[in-house]
């Protein structure tokens, strides 16, 4: 191997440097470069740098002030080449295409100003879209896992990523994979849902639209994080290997094996006391070891510094360093701090292992190569960059649609759909606000709070805009604020709701960070008591006598006690994204038909703290507790406006394809399939879609199992008197869990398969038995469970 790189400085010339010749793998021509490197210039490529980042403490990461020392010269910053640039467009307002020229002057002079000429890997966020000015604002991921469609979650985020790579990004931070376990934690609106395979069936498609476009996909946050003591946020997490392996790491496994995912992010969570970016057995152990991965393992912010400030494992930045190293860490996010002159002198002075240097270098370069981004064809600036638009016709078309199935309908005594001619009064402070649409992460909420003056860059109209447009009669009154003690108001609203024929009352959150909303990272609630005086708005709204439809958008499940069953009808959305407006009145006009399904249960007692449905039978109502933890709504409800009959739930047999007697016990061999089938009809007036959800019940284990859980589900659009036959094969290893050895096990014994409408509305229960010697499983196990769906003829809806 000839080294012809220059060492005065100067970029090299790239002819015959085995390490960019693309007919070589990404790994030999990362071990090609990976020689010639000195640690100053490996350094370089471990840490990223957030020029833009505000520190005036209205940040959009944890300790932004504390963590933001003064930089050295951009020249100096980058002389020696650079990992990462950190936000260029979700830092503060800047127009697309200016955006993505000076993204391309910055990639041009840290190619010019290093040897060895390797741009830069820049990354966003993108939970709820390319986290940009002008970019389309998605719904947020509680809504994906409402809508129960992974595939249209994964166009979505095909998308999401088309727009991203446009603009000059190669790596998106997301989708967030966290399984909520106490809905009063801030960043419940980020994860999908409270239910393991709704997460890992979600998150994967999401994982495999974003990749598809060749945009690195971002796993966060890697492990435990929404398990958190109290539901506080960055908060201990007080929990036990089970529920960590059972319930908290499968999405990660499905949207690395399903997904391709090729970053992962730490959680800022200390589980048991051991911080995770300190937990080699975590970051290296499992993740890469045991699970294969070989992607790289990017710092939340600041998290490496986090070990020494936060959690006290670490006495001086250069520990802190050696600490996330050797755990598995690659990439310090999002500036350069412990990883530059700290850890530079840990090495020089013998305290970290260059070996571990050469490690974390090894795997960015490999990422980089297989981006392209060490290519000679590579180019800073996208050829039609002067066309370059984020939010289109078409990426609005995914927006709604997705909203519009997200949308549930909790309760409905016949007031929806709104009647025509009616006089509606729409009530209530979320009612004509349009940032009630939008989640913490979306750019005007986590960004564009702070740049006023730039408007929210994209046409988000609010509910009262939309409902205008099917109502005629409407008339409005907020009633309150969403946060606050005011309660000056409540009569006009009162007074307004007696005038009408109906009452559509909106109420819930508005999101923020740190503080700064009622739902959002950093915004953990108390209880789960609607924010401010909005509860006394509804009471008094319900006393009023004119039929309410309570319409809930928020980023968290509350409580809707006895006093709530007032409302003739119940709609809750989860931030619905820009087109949530219309979505949400086309659904109360029957314009559409609503179709989501719950991903979080919802509670009935604000003060209850109730936990999720994977509950065992000591975590329902019981005999021992004065508590009784019976949601209001439980996991998987939700109502639409035509009728679903179900019928014919039976056990296939392999062989032949008889269909049991559902009485009839079935065996179920430890290390085969079990298929079962369901016909569901549309037994209404018009076109609907049913959620055919499939749960197991293991009565008998040798650890506490809960009474249910999902392992199966499928949207089924269906015209009035339509049929179809839903089939599910479902491997025993999605039966697994994890034994008294600590193992994960199929264990043999009696189970049910029970198809429901929700987790506490089944439908038909069939009985199997799993045969054969308890069989050991590990990360290569069957993850999915196949669905087949069988439309058959109509039928006449006279006959």
């Amino acid at each position: 191997m000839r080294n012809d790189v220059p060492v005065d400085g100067a970029p090299a010339s790239h002819d015959a440097t085995p390490w960019r010749d693309a007919r070589l793998s990404p790994v030999e021509r990362a071990e090609a470069l990976l020689p010639l490197m000195s640690l100053e210039e490996k350094l370089a490529q471990l840490v990223g740098v957030w020029v833009g980042a505000d520190a005036s403490g209205e940040g959009v990461a944890p300790h932004q002030a504390d963590m933001l020392d003064e930089l050295p010269p951009w020249s100096t910053v980058i002389r020696h080449g650079l990992g990462q640039l950190t936000r260029p467009f979700g830092t503060a307002p800047v127009d697309p295409v200016l955006g993505a020229r000076s993204l391309a002057a910055s990639q041009a002079q840290i190619v010019a100003a290093s040897r060895f000429g390797i741009p830069a890997q820049v990354h966003e966020e993108c939970l709820t879209g390319f986290a940009a000015w002008r970019a389309t604002v998605y719904p947020t991921p509680l809504s994906w896992g409402a809508s129960f469609d992974p595939e249209l979650v994964e166009e979505m985020a095909t998308r999401i990523g088309q727009s991203m790579r446009a603009a000059g990004v190669h790596q998106g931070l997301a989708p967030v994979l966290d399984v909520t376990r106490d809905y009063r934690w801030g960043r419940t609106e980020e994860t999908i849902g409270e239910d393991p395979y709704l997460v890992g069936t979600t998150g994967a498609a999401y994982v495999r639209g974003l990749e598809g476009t060749g945009v690195v996909a971002t796993l966060k946050h890697f492990a435990g994080y929404s398990a958190s003591r109290g539901g506080r946020n960055l908060a201990p997490v007080p929990m036990g290997h089970r529920e960590l392996a059972d319930v908290i790491l499968p999405p990660f496994e499905m949207a690395l094996r399903l997904g391709g995912a090729r970053s992962v992010m730490n959680s800022y969570a200390e589980i048991d006391g051991l911080p995770v970016a300190a937990d080699e057995e975590l970051l290296t152990g499992l993740l890469r070891d045991e699970w294969g991965f070989t992607g790289t393992v990017v710092a939340d912010y600041f998290a490496v510094r986090f070990l020494q400030t936060l959690h006290g494992v670490a006495e001086r930045p250069a520990d802190a360093a050696g600490l996330a190293l050797r755990a598995g860490i690659d990439i310090e996010l999002p500036t350069v701090d412990a990883f530059g002159a700290p850890l530079l002198a840990a090495v020089r002075a013998g305290e970290v292992d260059e070996a571990l240097i050469d490690r974390a270098v090894r795997r960015v370069l490999i990422q980089k190569i297989e981006i392209g981004l060490l290519d000679d064809g590579w180019r800073e600036l996208p050829d039609d960059v002067a066309s370059l638009r984020l939010d289109d016709e078409a990426s609005q078309d995914v927006a709604v649609r997705l909203a519009r199935e997200a949308i549930v309908l909790l309760r409905n005594t016949g007031v929806l759909p709104l009647p025509a001619g009616r006089r509606v009064a729409l009530v209530g402070p979320l009612a004509d606000d349009p940032m009630a649409m939008l989640g913490c992460y979306t750019f005007p909420n986590h960004v564009g709070v702070n740049h006023s003056e730039y408007g929210l860059g994209v046409d988000i109209p609010s509910l009262r805009d939309e409902l205008a447009r099917h109502v005629p009669h409407l008339s409005f009154e907020p009633g309150c604020a969403i946060t606050g003690e005011d309660t000056s108001g409540i009569p006009a609203a009162v007074a307004a709701a007696v005038a009408a024929d109906v009452c559509v009352l909106a109420v819930g959150d508005r999101a923020g960070m740190f503080g700064r909303g009622t739902s959002g990272e950093g915004c953990d609630a108390v209880d789960l008591a609607l924010p401010g005086v909005q509860a006394d708005l509804v009471r008094a709204v319900l006393a009023a006598g004119t039929p309410v439809v309570l319409v809930l958008m928020t980023g968290r499940p509350y409580a809707l006690g006895p006093e709530f069953d007032a409302a003739a009808a119940v709609v809750q959305g989860f931030f619905l994204g820009q087109r949530g407006g219309q979505a949400l009145a086309e659904v109360l006009t029957g314009a559409v038909n609503p179709s989501g399904r719950l991903p979080v249960s919802v509670p009935r007692d604000a003060g209850g703290l109730p936990g999720t449905y994977l509950a065992p039978p000591l975590g329902r109502r019981n005999k021992v507790s004065s508590i009784d933890p019976t949601p209001a709504y439980p996991f998987g409800h939700g109502l639409s406006y035509t009728t679903f009959d179900w019928s014919g739930a039976a056990v296939v047999r392999p062989a032949d394809d008889v269909y049991d007697d559902a009485a009839e016990t079935v065996a179920w061999p430890v290390d085969g399939e079990a298929r079962v089938r369901v016909t569901v009809r549309n037994t209404g007036s018009r076109p609907g879609t049913e959620v055919v959800q499939l749960y197991l019940h293991d009565p008998v284990a040798q650890t506490t199992r809960p009474v249910t859980r999902l392992v199966g589900y499928a949207r089924v659009p269906l015209e009035p008197g339509a049929a179809a036959d839903v089939t599910f094969g479902v491997p025993a290893d999605v039966a697994s869990f994890t034994g008294r050895a600590g193992r994960r096990v199929v264990e043999p014994g009696a189970v049910e398969l029970r198809f429901g409408r929700s987790s506490g509305d089944t439908v038909a229960a069939l009985a199997l038995r799993l045969t054969g010697e308890e069989r050991q499983v590990g990360h290569e196990r069957e993850l999915l469970t196949a669905v087949r769906i069988e439309h058959l003829l109509a039928v006449p809806q006279s006959a």
